[in-house]
């Protein structure tokens, strides 16, 4: 799969990293990755966003895919 860094919803990038969950355990779970990044929660608070979000920037979902790998 080639994973491209554009605006993606919340669930929809969560689902992307736990394709066998429901979206909202998905969601938690992308959640709890994020929360265990110091460097990435902190440059999202940066930023203004922190989940819960509706959708994350393609600059967010850089920043999330630099530390977390891509999906």
């Amino acid at each position: 799969m080639n994973f491209k860094v554009r605006a993606y919803g919340r669930t929809e990038l969560a689902q992307m990293y736990c394709p066998n969950l429901q979206p909202e355990s998905a969601f938690r779970k992308l959640c709890r990755w994020i929360s265990l990044e110091p460097e990435l929660s902190r440059r999202l608070l940066k930023n203004g966003k922190m989940p819960p979000v509706r959708s994350f920037t393609p600059a967010e979902v850089k920043l999330i895919v630099e530390r977390l790998g891509e999906p």
